[in-house]
This record gives C-alpha cells, structure tokens and sequence, in this order.
C-alpha cells in the first residue's frame, strides 16, 4: 500500500531546519524561529497520527504503508531503496517521537529564549528529528543506518551547543566516539545479514516484502532457517547468532549499555530539552527499536538473547547504584535513563518484545516529564542544577511540583501511572521466561530478582530527588564543601541568592500534557489478569496492536538434550509483513488478532500476585527514600557510588591515556615525524644536493656559454664525421 505522505513525515522536520539556518540566522526572530520549528515537527505529527489511525491505517491494517522514492543502490543482487515503510511497530514509534518531540519543541521556545544561537539550536533540533524519523521508518537496514548515524552526528552537535562551557566539548566528543565504537557492530551485522541471505538464495537488507520491486524481506528469509541452539561457540561461527551479537553491539553504543554507558551522564552538558528529546524518548530507544525489529533474528539466535538479557539486567542495577548517589538533578536522571534502558533489554532478551516496546512508550512520557521538569527547576533557580541548594521548591514551582509528581509515581511503578504497567508486565515476562534463551531455568528468577531490586533502587532514588527538590528547607544560598555534604556557608563560593520562580506557559503547558500521558498513558496496555478484574473490555490494545510483527519465542521440547532437540513453536510463526488488525471485527473472538489464548486461572492468579508484589515494591523504595532523606536531605552518600565507580577514571587509565601516549610517542613522534616526515625531508634534501651540483654548469660568464656551445658543435661535427666515415667504408667495400 502506497501512500507518498510517509515522506512529509521526515522532510518536513528537514524544511525546517533548512529554513531556520538560512533565514533564521538572518532574522534572528525568535517568534519566526519557534514557530518554523515546530510547525515542522506539528506537520510530521498530524501526518503520522493521520496515517496510523486512519480506516487502513498503520495500526488497522494487515500491510504496512509503504512509500518508494527511489533506487538508491543496486549493484548485483545487492538492492537498498530510499523508501519508507510505517508497519505497526514502527507506526507506534512515529506517534510518540512525533508527538513527545512537539511538545519538547514547544518547551524550548520558551527555555533558550534570550540565547545567542536561537536558530543553531532549533536547526539542530529539526535535523536530529529527520534524522530520527528516517531511522525509524526506514524499510532496510541501510537507510536504517543513515537515520542511526544522523542521529549520533545530531546529538554531538547538541551536546556541544554551548560553545563557552568548558565540559560540552569534550562531552559531545566523548558521545561521537562512544557511539562509533557501536556502530562497528551494526554494519558488520548488516553485511553478514546480506551474506547470510544470499547464501539462502535471496540476497537483502529489506525489513519487508516488496513484490514490485522483486525485493524479498532479509527477515523472512532468515526466520525460515533453523535456529541456532545455545552454545558460546555460535558467537564467532559467522551465522544467525553473529549477526545478532553484532546488532546488539550497534545497540549497546546507542542506547548507553555497558561498557559504552559513560557517554550519557556527560551528555547532560547539553541544554535540557535536548537531556529530553534524544537522551529519552528518541535516540537512545534506537537500540530498543532495533533489536524489536529484527525479533526474526533475536528469536533464532537464544545465545545472543542471553547475552542481550544479562547486559541490560545488570545496566539497570548498576546505573541504579550511581544514581542514587548523584547530586546534580540531570545527572540523576540520566543514570535512571540508562538503568530503564537495561529494563528494556532485559525485557528483550527473554523475549518480551511487547513489554519492551510498551516501556519505551511510557518511559518516553514519564522521563520526558522529568527531564522537562527539571528543566523547569534550573530555569527557576537560574541555572542551579545541584540539589544541595534547591529544596522547599514546591511553594515557589507549584506546577512543577506537581506535574513532577506523576513523573515520579511512574518511574516508582504506581498504580495508575503509566510505569506501573509496563514494569510490571516485564517483571513477569522475566520470571516466566521460557529455557529457549536461558541455559538453567534459575536464572530467569535470578534476572527477576535483580529486576525487582533495580526497582526498589528506582523508586529509592527518585524519592530522594523529589525530597531534596520540593521537600525540606531552603538551601538557596548555603554552598558545599568539597570534604562532604555538610551545610556550611562558604564566603569563596558564594552564590547570589535567587528568587525561584515558575517557569511561563510555554514551558509549562507541556508538562502538564506529559504529566497526563504519565499517569493515563498506560492503560492502553493494561494485561488481562488485572483488567479482567474490572469486567468491560479486557483486551490489552497494545498487545494485540504490536504482536502480530514481533516473532514470538520458540519453546524448547526436550531441555534436556537442547544440542539436538528440535525447537517447535509455540504459537504460529510471523507472517513476513504483518498480522491481522489490532480490533477485530463483531462476533470474531479478539485473541485471533494474536494468535495467542486467554490465560488460564492459575496463571491469571499468579500473575496478579506479582503485581501486589510489584506495587509493594514501589511502595517500599519509596517509603525507604522518604524514610531516608526526608530528615536528611543532604545525607553523604557512599564516595564509591558518587563517584561512579571510578569508571571514568578506570577508562581513561586503561584505555584512553594509552591510546594517546601511543599516538603522541609512537605515531606521531616516531611514524609522522620519524618515517612521514623523514622519507618527505629526505627526499627534498636529495633533490637539493643535486641541485647544488648542477648549478656549477651555470657559471654567470659570457665566454663560459660560448666555450659550452663550442664544445657542443665539435662534438656533434665529431659524431656525424665519425657515422660518414663508418658509411663510406661500407660503400667501398
């Protein structure tokens, strides 16, 4: 199904930018700007809503929307289209990126009014849109890595925004590298996707079908093969679990995991809506989206999905630890971000693909809600991001406060809030995980334990971010010593004691709309064993929109013998585009759309008892965090967790200072100057010499010339006598 609208969705972001750096420089017009800006972004968002929910919408139909544009390459059988493609998964995507990133748009008209490079920022942004939206919507790999490599290029352009702050620099340098050692992975996993394919007998990098263009989807083709059993080895045999491995590589960079996390906490160098925009609910979720996209791949392949799980399991606990110890509010967040991010692949790695993708969409609100929040408390205590000198902000910053509010109970897991649902639903999936991707059904508990405590250390930390922000006495103008947390007023690092105040509608309009989506965002997910409890509709919308184009997991018949069993399904295997609608149609029973059944009794019990469990866990962090620091807000945290582990220490001595001694002693020193340099040097002073000796023929004296030219003609007379006299000795003979 052609429909050439899928283009508007990602060049308009591209016409604003455009325009902003052409004709916004120029103006420099922040009204003009603003509103270029996010008209760009509000054009991309009715669009995309248009075409999801439309009669045959993305999120109706059984094909996805396709638009061709163009052959980009073709060289053999290798093929890559500029074309776009909007399928259920990537509809879902569209529609919060689109719609988030409206209303951080909007944010930011009134959050850098007064700076000097208005239109730069707003340009940046609109491209790192595009850039985001091409990733998202492309239909192969490559153009999948055109949006994945712009969008890396935008955010080292953002971060390093402000030219004048001494750390944005290195930090924007610092997230480019980081990210380009991911990206390693990503392309040599494409290139072996294409291999593989080929080998098979249709060679592709496509995500879909395209019958017109007799182009066969690479996923099709390698959900058909045998999947690999668990066994190290399959890492490095250069087939399906290789492929995965690589991706996962890709994803690792982008989406902060470790060891490639340190990028993310830095990158809060940058101004706050972009913390919001690409360090929340766009850019570091690519690696989420990706691997959801080649589940074809993941499900063949249980090694990868091991590995997949145990790094996001142990991101989530360990960006959880630092994070509670942090005391620049942004900093806070970021390693929460990043602690969310290992849910999400922990979610993937034992095949939960729609909870991941449900907690990207809830965690794109209520972290969005946060970040812009705390956005709003620097904008109000002039530009004070440490909260040892906030506190008792909720009278000054009342909708702040309680916009923050629904934030928070989110991330905590809450009931209603929209984190609730979807951290539940991957708590659950994790402990029920099948031994497809796992080598001993006691680690699928391990991993839930870990997943709970990661949890606890959640609702913990957030707890203590919103005491030390909101609650408590003012700490306006009381400066910190460097020893320890102590309240001392310190006469060399005095502070001018600011007013807060409340940040203007522009500001917070959007979050009190993000506050909403926060709180109500999760029910179009709610599972069945808790609404079935109300009566009504019981069907989970999401689960049944977002099923049909994730391959589900086989099940292991005989796990005892798991190097020659034969691996079934358990529920039919993906059809190579989509599914059926998500809403079926009157007297059709709903769970067709799935393929899957209601849950039986025992499971919807257990399953329910999990949830009280995880709403007593929510409970518990927070009433630990309350307990914690409500009295003592400026509590001195353990130095190691405040410290981040020395990580960053531990790179630079490992890894970065040998990097640069060797370029400096060896490459440059020795290579550049000793060899490069030397052979150039040495060349130049062999022609010099030999110049040198040949000016001697020019001498400067008239009658020097004249015996040179003389000397020249008796020796030509002299051959030419000497060839005629060879000549006529031959004659007379």
């Amino acid at each position: 199904m052609q429909n050439n609208l899928l283009s508007l969705i990602i060049f308009a972001p591209l016409a604003g930018a455009a325009i902003n750096w052409l004709v916004g420089r120029r103006l420099r017009n922040e009204q003009f700007i603003g509103i270029v800006a996010c008209a760009s972004v509000g054009l991309s968002t009715v669009t995309a809503f248009f075409l999801a929910f439309k009669p045959d919408g993305a999120l109706r139909a059984t094909q996805p929307i396709m638009d061709h544009l163009w052959t980009w390459i073709q060289v053999g059988s290798f093929r890559a289209d500029f074309g776009l493609a909007m399928d259920r998964l990537s509809g879902i995507y569209a529609l919060f990126v689109t719609f988030v990133g409206l209303l951080i748009h909007i944010f930011a008209t009134g959050y850098m009014h007064g700076d000097r490079g208005y239109y730069r920022f707003f340009a940046y942004l609109n491209l790192f849109m595009f850039a985001m939206l091409t990733l998202v919507l492309a239909d192969n790999f490559l153009l999948m890595f055109v949006g994945w490599e712009g969008v890396g290029l935008c955010s080292y352009l953002l971060i390093g925004f402000y030219l004048d702050k001494d750390e944005a620099a290195p930090a924007a340098k610092k997230a480019f590298i980081a990210n380009r050692v991911g990206d390693w992975g990503f392309i040599l996993g494409v290139m072996l996707i294409f291999f593989l394919t080929s080998a098979a007998g249709h060679g592709s990098i496509s995500f879909f079908n395209k019958p017109a263009q007799d182009v066969t989807s690479a996923l099709a083709v390698i959900g058909n093969m045998q999947p690999d059993v668990f066994n190290w080895h399959a890492i490095f045999a250069g087939g399906i679990t290789s492929v995965a491995v690589l991706l996962f590589i890709g994803a690792i960079g982008k989406s902060a995991q470790i060891p490639l996390f340190v990028w993310l906490p830095d990158a809060m160098a940058g101004a706050t809506p972009v913390s919001a925009l690409i360090h929340v609910a766009t850019m570091v979720t690519a690696g989420v989206y990706m691997v959801v996209r080649c589940s074809a791949i993941y499900t063949h392949a249980p090694t990868a999905m091991f590995v997949v799980a145990v790094i996001g399991a142990a991101t989530a606990l360990f960006a959880a630890t630092i994070g509670i110890a942090q005391n620049d509010i942004k900093k806070v967040l970021a390693y929460s971000t990043i602690s969310q991010l290992g849910y999400m692949f922990l979610a993937c790695g034992v095949g939960a693909f729609v909870p991941a993708i449900f907690h990207v969409m809830t965690h794109a609100f209520f972290k969005a809600q946060l970040f812009l929040g705390s956005g709003s408390v620097i904008h109000g205590m002039h530009n004070e991001q440490d909260m040892r000198r906030m506190g008792g902000l909720r009278k000054y910053l009342p909708v702040t406060w309680l916009t923050m509010c629904a934030g928070w109970l989110a991330i905590c897991g809450v009931p209603i809030f929209a984190g609730f649902f979807s951290k539940d639903q991957i708590l659950w999936k994790v402990w029920v995980a099948g031994q497809f991707s796992l080598p001993n059904p006691l680690f699928a508990k391990g991993l839930w334990f870990v997943g709970a405590l990661t949890a606890v250390l959640t609702a913990i930390y957030m707890t203590r971010l919103m005491v030390m922000t909101f609650w408590g006495k003012e700490r306006f103008d009381v400066a910190q010593t460097d020893d320890d947390n102590s309240q001392v007023n310190n006469p060399d690092h005095h502070h001018e004691r600011h007013t807060p105040h409340e940040s203007p509608l522009s500001m917070t309009i959007p979050l009190v709309v993000l506050a909403v989506l926060s709180t109500v965002g999760g029910l179009v997910g709610v599972p069945y064993a808790i609404s079935s409890m109300t009566g009504g509709h019981p069907e989970n919308y999401f689960e049944q929109t977002l099923s049909p184009v994730v391959s589900p997991v086989p099940s292991n018949s005989e796990t005892g013998e798991a190097s020659t069993n034969e691996l079934t399904w358990l529920s039919p295997r993906p059809q190579s585009i989509d599914g059926r609608p998500a809403v079926a149609p009157a007297g059709e029973s709903p769970n067709v759309a799935t393929g899957g059944e209601t849950p039986g009794p025992e499971e919807v019990s257990q399953e329910r008892l999990f949830a009280l469990i995880s709403i007593a866990i929510a409970l518990a962090g927070i009433g630990i965090g309350w307990l914690m620091f409500n009295s003592q807000p400026v509590r001195q945290m353990p130095r190691l967790l405040e410290n981040k582990y020395y990580v960053d220490e531990i790179y630079d001595t490992a890894i970065i200072n040998p990097i640069e001694d060797t370029s400096r002693e060896g490459l440059w020193k020795i290579f550049d100057l000793g060899v490069i340099d030397g052979i150039v040097n040495g060349l130049g002073r062999v022609v010099t010499y030999l110049a040198r000796v040949v000016r001697y023929l020019q001498i400067g004296f008239v009658r020097g010339y004249a015996a040179i030219i003389l000397a020249g003609a008796l020796i030509i007379i002299g051959y030419f006598a000497y060839s005629g006299a060879n000549v006529l000795r031959l004659l007379v003979r």
